[in-house]
């Protein structure tokens, strides 16, 4: 008998070392020059988050057997090209999702509150009073992350977005009519239950009752309503209003090989409703499968096709306004500039980025060498995306971080808007060294020379075009490797006339907006900001 008593602890024993010593070797990979800075915004839970993305990447080491993600773009350390899905318990695997934005919570956080049919569209004539639509034929799972197959662009059919999960209800004559089975729902709330409260974040119990208590009336209607092929997700206020609203068009963030149209919702549904505005999210195509142009090629096609049908969803065309955070910020501003110079549109209203990444000529900028090691963000992984976006691979991330990939006349010709010596004094201070110029070989330049392109590097747009741009709010954060990115953008637009909002969160880290209420993960500055961005939308 002693010997059924003595096995269990000896498997927990093994398990707990093999943990350890995973743990230990995936902090030295890929996170041995993380710091959280102590001037940041609760560092205690900043380090929650970070302790719960490291452990669930050694779990994905330590258990190579175990359930992998289904999403092909969540990796474990992406600062490793080829590394595997991350795996391991399911719990951590969950919160991770959560982190790294892959849609696994299928149609639970689909809804305003647990339940919600995602019936009610842009417009009332989308849907017939008590009847909601039947769900488009065929099968697929909800949020999946692959392409679908036979689709050239690599978008999910109709099919499969909003399509009943296999096995599940159908639509007509169902008494769910076509809503996903409760027990899916019920399992992904109790899954992210389990897991903040093993990381101490907040009780399992009080999360559950957070998320199904019967409240009032959702204030928003939501839709999935795809742009031709394009999947897109709307947002209206139920409430009437006296007159036509505005609109925002949003490009979620991720590093283009991540995130989908769900991954920013509280965001969205925050600037639905305060902001009184209709709100429109693009998925589009992600990297490594699609590469550069075709994330922009999407969020351009989308935006003409809202710009063109305004009246459609209830928007003034006059108030049209592109908005993306991170890798979305960098594709609303090479949007707003394409847009600029169409007279056959109606002219934007404005554009918001929110800490965009605008080059990728210099990684050695002062904001990259003072917060190379703070998350969510390491100056290593803002190279690697970047380089997936435009090859689909990495082979030259460390030329392209020793600032080896782009001929030293081709830098000193951008010089003039790309150098520290346009980043004022006060945000040196903080332990920067100035960079040697280095030049690079003709082979390495070949994989890197569409870096010069201003679709994708829109800071080196020329000046002619930014006079042209409409007013802007810029949004950046003091321990974020992509802060002079959008401080260099601010003084670019400001010296060519464009009217600038700057809002710069001085205790803000990357991606603490996209933390806004999930559960203890908000931050109080990610909150202050999206608070700036309501009050400048309300003000247009």
């Amino acid at each position: 008998m002693a010997f059924f008593y003595i096995l269990p602890v000896i498997l927990l024993v093994v398990f707990i070392a093999s943990f350890i010593l995973a743990t230990r070797g995936t902090i030295q990979s890929g996170y041995s020059n993380f710091s959280i800075p102590p001037g940041v915004d609760h560092p205690g839970k900043l380090q929650i988050v970070l302790a719960a993305m490291i452990s669930t990447s050694a779990m994905s080491v330590s258990r190579t057997r175990g359930p992998t993600c289904s999403g092909a773009r969540c990796q474990s350390n992406p600062a490793r090209p080829g590394a595997q899905p991350h795996g391991g318990p399911p719990r951590l695997h969950l919160l991770l999702c959560q982190l790294c934005g892959e849609d696994h919570s299928g149609a639970a956080a689909k809804g305003e509150g647990r339940g919600e049919r995602l019936r009610s569209g842009l417009s009332p004539a989308n849907t017939k009073p008590g009847c909601p639509p039947r769900p488009r034929g065929g099968r697929g799972k909800a949020g999946a992350g692959s392409p679908a197959q036979g689709d050239p662009h690599g978008h999910p059919p109709a099919a499969v977005r909003g399509s009943r999960p296999r096995g599940g209800p159908a639509a007509a004559g169902c008494p769910r009519r076509g809503r996903p089975p409760l027990s899916r729902a019920l399992a992904a709330l109790f899954q992210e239950g389990r897991v903040l409260e093993g990381t101490g974040v907040c009780g399992q119990a009080a999360f559950a009752r957070s998320g199904t208590t019967r409240g009032p009336r959702p204030r928003l209607a939501l839709r999935d309503a795809p742009f031709g092929r394009l999947p897109v997700r709307g947002r209206r206020p139920r409430a009437p209003s006296a007159g036509l609203r505005a609109g925002a068009i949003f490009f979620h963030g991720g590093g283009w090989p991540y995130r989908s149209t769900g991954s920013r919702e509280k965001i969205c549904r925050s600037i639905a409703g305060e902001g009184a505005s209709v709100v429109v999210s693009v998925g589009y195509r992600l990297a490594p499968e699609h590469k550069y142009p075709a994330a922009y090629e999407d969020c351009l096609n989308a935006t003409v096709h809202f710009v063109k049908n305004t009246e459609h969803y209830g928007v003034d065309p006059a108030k049209v306004i592109v908005c993306g955070d991170s890798a979305g910020g960098n594709l609303a501003a090479a949007v707003s500039q394409t847009l600029a110079g169409r007279s056959d549109l109606p002219r934007l209203r404005a554009q918001i980025l929110i800490y965009p990444g605008l080059q990728a000529l210099d990684f050695n900028l002062p904001s990259y060498q003072q917060n190379r090691g703070v998350p969510l963000l390491f100056r290593e992984r803002a190279a690697f995306y970047v380089l997936q976006y435009l090859n689909g691979d990495a082979s030259n991330l460390e030329e392209v971080l020793e600032g080896s990939h782009i001929p030293v006349d081709i830098k000193l010709n951008y010089r003039k808007w790309v150098s520290p010596d346009n980043i004022p004094e006060k945000f040196k201070v903080r332990g920067y060294k100035p960079h040697v110029l280095l030049d690079c070989t003709t082979e390495v330049f070949e994989t890197a020379k569409r870096f010069c392109e201003p679709n994708l590097c829109p800071l080196l747009a020329e000046d002619a075009l930014l006079q042209q741009l409409p007013e802007s709010f810029i949004l950046t954060c003091e321990y974020d490797v992509l802060r002079d990115d959008g401080l260099l953008y601010k003084k670019r637009l400001e010296d060519n006339g464009v009217r600038v909002t700057w809002y710069h969160l001085e205790d803000g880290f990357h991606g603490i907006i996209s933390l806004f209420d999930y559960c203890g993960f908000s931050f109080p500055a990610g909150k202050r900001g999206l608070d700036s961005i309501v009050e400048f939308i309300k003000g247009l």
